[in-house]
């Protein structure tokens, strides 16, 4: 098949799997902690070079104090993971960048995610872009901050993930980007489901990078 250098994914349906199942919705999100690190494993055994999980927008830090928590507890689990060394972050030599406003997490999670980025920096045959607190019209605005003139070169060199993306994932139902890397995504190939991320299985991505092989990407030409 023909594999996509970059492969985003847009992490939908937690909640409502929660409820469809009569758990809390933090439950909803622990189990969808699981599914993406099963997801992670799937792509780089699949031999995709560089992966975008979209974990938290800027919006979704408008939610309760109580969901925040569950959520920023979740995180630290789970980021506390890729330190380890029987951790799949290190048999594939996967370096971490974490993209977002990452001022606005909690002060012990952006410890946490410093160590991990200082202990995968030397890495470079896979990339994983965490993109937590993020939001696409932040991070052009940010790109644009700190250009010193305005060109797509400039811009491009300032994002915070500099790498187009060739595919998109969304599970959950809805057809939308969600504010999702604007930039990167202008000539990505969108795959929408409707399975919500908990039970998303490693079939259905097999059929995702099967129907992304049998697209024609022209790119406007």
């Amino acid at each position: 098949m023909n594999i996509p250098n970059h492969l985003a994914v847009i992490i939908d349906g937690n909640r409502r799997w929660a409820r469809k199942h009569g758990l809390k919705d933090w439950e909803g999100h622990k189990k969808g902690a699981e599914r993406l690190e099963d997801f992670l494993n799937w792509c780089l055994e699949a031999g995709i070079k560089e992966v975008s999980a979209y974990v938290l927008s800027t919006e979704n830090l408008n939610r309760s104090e109580e969901e925040l928590k569950h959520l920023f507890n979740l995180f630290k689990e789970a980021f506390k993971k890729f330190e380890e060394k029987e951790s799949f972050i290190h048999k594939y030599r996967v370096k971490i960048r974490f993209a977002g406003d990452l001022k606005r997490l909690p002060k012990e999670l952006r410890e946490i995610i410093n160590k991990v980025e200082k202990k995968t920096q030397k890495y470079d045959e896979r990339i994983l872009n965490i993109l937590i607190a993020y939001g696409g019209k932040f991070e052009i605005v940010e790109a644009a901050r700190r250009c010193k003139r305005i060109s797509e070169e400039e811009i491009e060199k300032n994002l915070l993930v500099p790498e187009p993306v060739d595919l998109v994932i969304r599970t959950g139902g809805y057809s939308r980007l969600s504010n999702l890397m604007l930039w990167q995504c202008a000539y990505a190939e969108l795959y929408f489901t409707k399975t919500l991320w908990p039970d998303f299985s490693k079939r259905e991505f097999l059929k995702a990078l099967k129907w992304f092989s049998n697209v024609q990407r022209n790119y406007g030409k």
